[in-house]
């Protein structure tokens, strides 16, 4: 079942051929810590394409990537330090693939002349529960026999002591 409660995990990565492969690792293992199977794969492949873009065209390789989770929407947000990495040129690729398979994406400008490209998934709970019919649990009935249900010779049975008469 998904979490309610409001979840942020936040890593920095300087991203490199071989370190695309460890951070999916990484985000994927969190998604599932927090209950977001359903969102492991659209997650995962999203921010794969955009440090594989960083990595091509980016002089700066340092990058920050952030998660929040807020019981509905996980979004996903990629910092890159590049002032001179243009998305609209650059990562046009990438992004027209991310807007395709997420619920939302963005793009904006920091003071330091970096970016961040964010993008999000909703979980949808049709997808995230699977309907399984359970067995229905045995009513009391059925555990305990009721005194009514026992033979009368059980219950007239003779007692092995004596009762007293309390006068």
């Amino acid at each position: 079942m998904k979490t309610a409660v409001p979840c942020y995990y936040h890593l920095d990565v300087e991203v490199g051929p071989e370190r695309v492969g460890q951070v999916r690792r990484i985000l994927a293992a969190h998604l599932r810590y927090w209950d977001l199977e359903i969102l492991v794969e659209p997650v995962c492949r999203g921010v794969e394409l955009l440090l594989r873009a960083i990595d091509e065209h980016a002089t700066d390789k340092n990058t920050s990537i952030e998660m929040w989770w807020n019981g509905q929407h996980l979004i996903t947000a990629i910092g890159e330090n590049d002032c001179e990495l243009r998305p609209d040129q650059d990562l046009r690729a990438c992004l027209e693939r991310i807007a395709a398979m997420s619920d939302g994406w963005g793009c904006c400008a920091t003071d330091t002349g970096s970016k961040v490209i964010w993008f999000s998934q909703r979980a949808r709970t049709g997808e995230r529960i699977p309907r399984v019919p359970t067995a229905p649990v045995p009513s009391l009935r059925e555990v305990r026999q009721v005194p009514r249900e026992m033979p009368v010779a059980v219950l007239a049975a003779p007692t092995s002591g004596v009762l007293e008469d309390a006068r």
